[in-house]
């Protein structure tokens, strides 16, 4: 059992055809569908890992709702979108008429009425985007950009593509250690996820205890646990490390950051420990000197840039796949043509 068998599959995201009319959540999606997606993306990096741009969306409109900020995941969804020639509209939430009493519900349907039809959606409340999809606007594309403390599906596949292309290994052959603020990280569980369907054997989460949530121990038989850090990483081909998202703790979960560093953070003698090609990647925006040090994030074993260029065409993939998929469940197309 994994953390994708805790939650009922979501139909919602899948047409009758089973193929992504929304893209939601890692959970509840198999393994073929997340191949889908990496491959797809795959097909958008050339040989010399420059991005391939392609007209798949050419006459439609995205539009980008962000209620929280952001800045690499707004403006790679929307490098995404040109580069596949659709239209691009960014909507400022903070100056719209939410913020004179309008619900969620109807600035939606206003927006819907515009001729969306993708809505790529960042907001702090869970669920979010489950909702808009179901009960709101069935007939838009929905991307989940990030909800709340749920998921982060997106930054999920980008870092299973960095994983794919760098280590060249199999899923069932490597150890990915996870390490950080796992109770308030959306990318956590989407990674997690990610990871346990396309069979990694050896999952690895570091973290003190104040910091992981609760029913931890429900993930499965291949997520371990790790309070101390040095175990954790040793003999690892992959090292994630997590933003300290202090703007997500209620309660005192640290002592200091500089006490997190002492402990948790990543540096040049924690990582001799894994393996001499490990790849280290991290979400971003990075702390240095708290998650990571800075001679790490630059070196020659960091991937976190590369993880950027990935997400865009991991991004290309998710919206072209969504959008013929809710085609195909209206009936404009028979076939998924990517």
């Amino acid at each position: 059992m994994h953390i994708a068998a805790l939650h009922q599959p979501s139909q919602v995201q899948l047409n009758q055809q089973g193929n992504l009319k929304h893209f939601l959540t890692i959970e509840g999606l198999s393994r073929e569908s997340l191949t889908k997606i990496l491959d797809t993306a795959q097909s958008f990096l050339d040989d010399n890992n420059n991005l391939i741009n392609r007209p798949l969306l050419e006459g439609l409109t995205v539009m980008n709702l962000f209620f929280e900020n952001s800045t690499r995941t707004r403006t790679t969804f929307e490098a995404a979108a040109k580069r596949l020639s659709a239209n691009v509209l960014n909507i400022d939430i903070a100056r719209s008429s939410t913020s004179k009493g309008e619900t969620l519900r109807d600035t939606l349907w206003n927006l819907e009425a515009m001729a969306a039809d993708i809505f790529v959606v960042r907001h702090s409340s869970s669920g979010a985007a489950h909702f808009i999809a179901k009960d709101i606007c069935p007939k838009v594309a929905i991307i989940n950009a990030g909800d709340g403390r749920h998921a982060h599906p997106t930054q999920a596949m980008l870092d299973m593509l960095t994983i794919r292309r760098e280590t060249k290994k199999p899923f069932e052959q490597l150890s990915v250690a996870i390490i950080g603020d796992i109770k308030h990280s959306r990318v956590a569980r989407s990674d997690v996820a990610a990871l346990q369907t396309l069979g990694c054997k050896d999952i690895r989460v570091i973290a003190p205890n104040t910091l992981l949530p609760v029913g931890f121990d429900e993930y499965g038989d291949h997520v371990r646990l790790f309070n101390q850090m040095d175990a954790g990483v040793t003999d690892c081909d992959v090292i994630i490390a997590l933003r300290i998202q202090n703007e997500r703790i209620d309660s005192p979960a640290l002592a200091s950051q500089s006490e997190f560093y002492k402990m948790y953070g990543l540096n040049k003698e924690r990582l001799a420990l894994a393996k001499p090609d490990c790849i280290v990647m991290h979400p971003g925006p990075m702390n240095r000197g708290v998650e990571i040090d800075s001679s790490i994030a630059d070196g020659d074993q960091s991937v976190i840039l590369k993880q950027v260029t990935n997400g865009i065409a991991v991004r290309m993939a998710v919206l072209a796949l969504a959008m013929q998929g809710q085609l195909q469940e209206q009936g404009l197309i028979d076939v998924i043509a990517l």
